[in-house]
């Protein structure tokens, strides 16, 4: 071998063994992404599109069900024993928010809520955690509007007609969405003194919606006409089914989600309910966003904002299958 060849051959192995490592290091990055409802499709789709993000930048995503503060706590030292380096969470109470951030610093783990923002011991958003949510009211004010105008085209008698508002009110991204939603239609001219409010005891499933929404139908039978609002897909199919018991006829009730992931059976459906649409959020920002946020935090230091919001997008019997197709929810 001539010394030109020597020199050549050395250096493609020293930039093959640079690039290799390189991509070792890249693997060797681990994050966490844990939720508080792992059963719920919502966060198998940002658990979905994390993954996505993994794959496309080469880093592990590990995904962790943490339905309460034990298991929160145990997951993030798991993590720091584990060599990640960071994690996204949606955090099962947001007044575990400052434990929460007391444990990822002890075990030097990087920090990025998602969905639910974390709150301090004075009730306040602790505005040093970056977080990535939802705009939420704007949220809620499309729910109200879109409730409104489906009254109006159906021609009923505002005086008729009952504002059905499925509150879950510990969580204030929930409670923005529902008054959000009662905002935009008093603004549009819905009568106040016509908005009730069915309190959810619980979690915020179809279940304990529906049990809310018996005892507010139970208080006020004089009322023909029915728009429902609520935190949720659930919290709304809650409302729906409840109607449904009482023999409310689908053509006298209108009910407009959030989310656009846990009603996609509703609107498949042969046979049209009262369930009208959903403001489907965007769980590939939610997941695959918040995890390359994170990763480029970790390796190359580029800090996410501390506050980020998405929007979100009317999906209808009508429209729902093409926007699902769109945002890589179904095939």
């Amino acid at each position: 071998m001539t010394k030109k060849s020597f020199s050549f051959c050395l250096t493609l192995l020293l930039a093959l063994c640079f690039g290799l490592s390189e991509l070792a290091a890249a693997a060797e990055i681990t994050i966490g992404f844990l939720v508080k409802q792992p059963e719920e499709q919502w966060f198998q789709l940002e658990w979905k599109f994390a993954d996505m993000a993994g794959k496309d930048f080469g880093f592990d995503v590990l995904k962790i069900g943490t339905p309460d503060g034990e298991k929160v706590l145990s997951a993030i030292d798991n993590l720091g024993a584990n060599g990640a380096k960071g994690f996204v969470i949606c955090t099962p109470d947001v007044n575990l928010g400052p434990a929460i951030v007391s444990r990822a610093q002890a075990n030097n783990l990087k920090l990025l809520a998602v969905d639910d923002r974390f709150t301090g011991p004075d009730g306040k958003d602790i505005e040093s955690v970056h977080y990535l949510g939802i705009s939420a009211r704007k949220i809620g004010q499309e729910v109200g509007r879109t409730l409104y105008e489906q009254a109006k085209a159906k021609g009923w008698d505002i005086k008729e007609v009952g504002f059905c508002a499925v509150t879950f009110d510990e969580l204030p991204t929930i409670n923005d969405r529902t008054e959000g939603a009662i905002e935009k239609a008093v603004e549009l001219g819905f009568p106040a003194n016509q908005v009730y409010r069915a309190p959810i005891q619980g979690r915020m499933e179809i279940p304990t919606a529906l049990d809310a929404v018996n005892v507010l139908l139970t208080q006020h039978p004089e009322i023909k006409y029915w728009l429902i609002a609520g935190g949720n897909d659930s919290c709304v199919l809650g409302g729906v089914r409840a109607m449904e018991g009482r023999g409310i006829p689908a053509a006298n009730a209108v009910g407009v989600g959030i989310n656009g992931t846990d009603c996609i059976p509703e609107l498949e459906k042969s046979n049209p309910t009262s369930f009208y649409g959903s403001i489907l959020l965007s769980a590939r920002e939610h997941g695959y966003k918040t995890a390359e946020m994170l990763y480029k935090w970790i390796k190359d230091g580029v800090e996410p904002p501390l506050d980020s919001r998405t929007a979100g997008t009317l999906i209808t019997r009508d429209t729902f299958r093409k926007i699902l197709k769109d945002e890589g929810i179904t095939d």
